[in-house]
């Protein structure tokens, strides 16, 4: 007897437009913070100012993020992904020393770069507000932790007693790669790009390192 071949569901195909729909609107909300912040900073930036820019309600913004913190959280870890932070993955399981410094300094560099103007709001925001401040600090912990990772190989490599504790060294290359110190270097050298030509050779020095 043959068997009946079943219609598509007609509920999964809804559900997949739902979820599709889903995404868009948390996309576009996103993209509306980043778009506010960058204009008019933290004070403007609210939920019912959101909700009025995409077309939807307080109550949606809420649900997809829970708080205004929420919302700025997800906003720096979409522009993490988007700048290829990812590729910090990759850099922390080379077995080179010397691949995982340079891949390690570039994804920072890279990152900074691309979204310098936006991250000095973030970092003005993480000042006056202790919530997301704290997320930022756990970022910051996140970025230290791997320095300790890379020096950890470079000390493997050299076979013999570092010229700095293993605590100083990763201390001096999580300072070296903050947002702070790079933009700081952007300025004094009047642009991102001479900074990223002078970083190499500046965490080289500071790490003892011989080219």
């Amino acid at each position: 007897m043959a068997v009946k071949k079943s219609a598509p569901s007609k509920r999964a195909y809804s559900l997949g437009k739902r979820l599709e729909g889903s995404d868009q609107k948390r996309a576009n909300i996103l993209a509306a913070a980043r778009a506010q912040l960058v204009s008019n900073g933290f004070p403007a930036l609210t939920l019912d100012a959101l909700a009025r820019e995409c077309g939807v309600t307080r109550q949606t913004i809420h649900n997809f993020f829970g708080t205004k913190t929420g919302v700025l959280e997800a906003l720096f870890d979409q522009i993490a992904f988007d700048s290829g932070m990812e590729q910090m993955r990759h850099v922390m399981q080379l077995t080179e020393a010397e691949a995982m410094l340079e891949g390690f300094v570039t994804v920072f560099c890279t990152f900074w770069r691309r979204n310098r103007m936006l991250i000095r709001r973030v970092h003005g925001i993480a000042a006056i507000d202790p919530e997301f401040g704290a997320a930022i600090e756990a970022r910051n912990r996140r970025r230290h932790s791997a320095a300790t990772r890379v020096i950890e190989r470079i000390d493997q490599r050299r076979g013999r007693k570092a010229v700095a504790s293993k605590e100083e060294q990763a201390a001096t290359l999580s300072a070296l790669t903050s947002f702070e110190f790079f933009d700081a270097l952007a300025e004094s050298c009047g642009s991102v790009e001479a900074a990223i030509r002078l970083m190499p050779d500046i965490v080289r020095k500071s790490l003892v390192l011989q080219r």
